[in-house]
């Protein structure tokens, strides 16, 4: 048995780590399902582009909330709060079974913002527990399973969601996507250890939410960290609005872009597998920068209009873009105090998925204006530079 094999087979064997795993993959099968199926089911009510746009959108809208939504991870017990969350969930996407006319996209929209915002409140709330029962040394490790397990969902199941949404319709997709938060809150309560108890508040909620922001900013070895991750992203989020003009360039139909997506999963699987050795060895800040310099030097390939080379660009990226996030992520787990993690994990995610977010904007502006080769360059070379940024971190 190998030694990144052994140190997975530990992290399985701890309950709290391994059910948390398996939560993932059992959500986040649904999850993937359903926002590609929502999308369609939009389209398909209304006829319009931009209110199937707006399911996403309302999905990554409740990320902005990140610091005031962590409030409640460090304030409920978690797994309670997690048995809760995914019950709820189950329950609210029932009422979608109601939708069949254009006039009820606004409840499409508004169960999509408030999964989207439970979410939040799941992600902090699993990052603090865990980070309470696993040895520290392994936290790159379940990181890396646990990206693993995302990236591995998302190359199945939007195609699974499709498949079901086009035999039996929208309804389908919603009771599969509840089955599966049923199952996770099988899962969740199953566990036996939830961690030391949250303390009584002494400050109301804008100051606990301000909490999370000061500890992220004022601890000098996790800024720099969270930074560069929130860099990543949004260099990510450019890059993936061009994804269509390379697809042109390469004299590809645009679902050409899927087997790029592909492949970039593909890489992010591998790279998720190897990270907590690779963590252990390299330490959280040289990790960074070595995904971050891959990510730019991938970038750049893609400027060049070869299908090896778009391949082998996907690749890196997918590779790339996962070592920066989860040297950062393991990083907030292990320098915050308990109970901070909640606000600290849920305002991380603000800080470095927001900007993916802006990227996208950013790139969906600059393509049709600009081409797309030279801005992928100067794109690349932008992430190269920023590696500079955990070599010689910001003072205190």
């Amino acid at each position: 048995m190998t030694t990144t094999t052994w140190t997975a087979v530990r992290v399985l064997r701890d309950r709290t780590a391994g059910r948390c795993l398996a939560g993932v993959v059992v959500s986040g099968f649904g999850t993937s399902a359903l926002w590609l199926a929502s999308g369609v089911w939009v389209k398909d009510l209304t006829g319009s582009n931009g209110l199937a746009a707006l399911t996403l959108l309302a999905m990554w809208a409740p990320v902005l909330c990140g610091p005031l939504l962590g409030t409640l991870a460090d304030r409920f017990p978690r797994t309670p709060l997690l048995i809760t969350t995914n019950l709820l969930l189950a329950v609210l996407l029932l009422t979608l079974l109601t939708v069949d006319s254009p006039g009820d996209v606004w409840l499409v929209l508004a169960v999509l913002l408030a999964y989207g915002a439970a979410g939040v409140v799941q992600d902090a709330a699993e990052s603090a527990l865990v980070a309470t029962t696993l040895d520290p040394a392994l936290l790159g490790h379940f990181n890396g399973l646990r990206m693993t397990a995302n990236e591995g969902m998302k190359l199945v199941a939007p195609l699974a969601g499709a498949g079901v949404y086009a035999a039996y319709g929208g309804t389908a997709v919603v009771l599969l996507d509840a089955a599966t938060f049923l199952l996770a809150t099988a899962l969740y309560a199953g566990l036996r250890s939830d961690g030391p108890r949250p303390a009584p508040p002494t400050t109301g909620w804008r100051a606990r939410t301000a909490e999370g922001v000061r500890h992220l900013w004022g601890t000098a070895r996790l800024r720099p960290l969270v930074v560069a991750a929130g860099t990543t992203m949004l260099c990510a989020g450019v890059n993936g609005a061009l994804v269509y003009a390379v697809v042109d360039g390469l004299g590809h139909p645009p679902a050409y872009a899927g087997v790029l997506a592909a492949v970039q999963g593909a890489g992010s699987v591998a790279v998720g597998l190897a990270s907590g050795a690779a963590l252990r060895w390299l330490g959280e800040r040289r990790f960074a920068a070595c995904g971050m310099a891959l990510t730019g030097v991938a970038v750049a390939l893609r400027a060049v209009p070869s299908d090896p080379l778009a391949l082998v660009g996907s690749a890196a990226v997918g590779a790339g873009l996962p070592c920066v996030l989860i040297a950062a992520f393991t990083a907030v787990q292990r320098l915050t105090p308990d109970g901070l993690r909640g606000r600290a994990a849920a305002t991380a995610s603000t800080l470095v998925f927001v900007p993916n977010v802006l990227g996208l904007a950013a790139g969906a502006a600059l393509v049709e204006p600009l081409p797309y080769g030279p801005l992928l360059v100067l794109l690349g070379a932008a992430q190269l530079l920023s590696v500079a940024q955990l070599r010689h971190p910001l003072r205190a």
